[in-house]
């Protein structure tokens, strides 16, 4: 009885933890948790009066984090940054680099990443047999009558400008967050000179979605149902919404296209 006991109490706990963390972005319930982990090492190497290395309490508190992070129930590749994070931290700081090297690598990493913390979508690139395939699904050309095509997260523009070469017929969007990838982008599109191509600084929600004949996203699994629900409500009839790689949950698409190249990507299409 006893036993049992021991084991729903253990259970509640869990539970109160996964609730407590989970009204955080990831991201800050990940740097609470490895907080959390490092006190927790701290607080063991007093009680058990060792004096380990600076490494060994890295790994310590690394363990520790990725076991509360499980409880708390972050995917599995929080685990993975969690249990690395705290060694790889200590074992930077034995190498001789100077001070603006770090300094340098987080503005690079703040300009690319920008709202990643909030809005889960870190920077996937589509590869071009993703951009080829997109050429397939375009509206076929037609004598004087143009299409419209929105990239959500248009990222460095790849996609943007190589269907603007490839079918000059057609009119292309793109919405990126990320400040460095979005002028990366428009140095690309001035660069190629793709009159017909037009990149906005922007968050995906503000962009209303009605005008376009073709909507494609490389997100992630987060904001999926929520972006189909913007998608549904949106867009015209006969329309296309193209997913790369991340699916909607329980609104399974009316075909998917599987592609030969490094990430095995799917293109998931719905007409709407």
């Amino acid at each position: 009885m006893a036993k049992q006991s021991a084991t729903l109490l253990k259970l509640a706990w869990f539970a109160e933890l996964h609730k407590l963390f989970a009204k955080f972005p990831p991201s800050v319930a990940a740097l609470l948790l490895q907080l959390c982990a490092l006190l927790t090492a701290l607080l063991f190497i007093r009680l058990t009066g060792i004096s380990p290395a600076p490494l060994t309490v890295a790994v310590l508190s690394g363990l520790f984090a990725a076991t509360l992070s499980h409880i708390a129930g972050l995917a599995f590749w929080w685990l993975l940054i969690q249990l690395l994070f705290a060694p790889a931290l200590v074992l930077t700081l034995t190498l001789d680099i100077p001070p603006a090297f770090y300094l340098a690598a987080f503005l690079v990493m703040l300009l690319v990443y920008w709202s990643t913390f909030r809005s889960q979508v870190p920077l996937y690139l589509s590869s071009k047999k993703v951009w080829h395939t997109l050429e397939e699904l375009l509206p076929p050309a037609e004598m004087n009558q143009s299409f419209t095509f929105m990239d959500i997260g248009s990222g460095m523009g790849g996609v943007l400008t190589h269907l603007a070469a490839k079918r000059p017929d057609g009119q292309y969007f793109g919405v990126e967050n990320a400040p460095l990838p979005y002028f990366a982008s428009r140095l690309r599109i001035a660069a190629g000179n793709h009159t017909n191509c037009h990149v906005f600084w922007r968050s995906l929600w503000s962009c209303d979605l009605a005008p376009y004949d073709v909507v494609f996203a490389y997100l992630s699994p987060v904001p999926m149902e929520q972006l189909w629900q913007k998608a549904k409500q949106e867009m015209r009839p006969g329309s296309l919404f193209v997913s790369n790689t991340f699916a909607v949950p329980e609104s399974p698409p009316q075909y998917s296209i599987t592609l030969d190249d490094m990430h095995h990507s799917t293109l998931f299409i719905w007409h709407m």
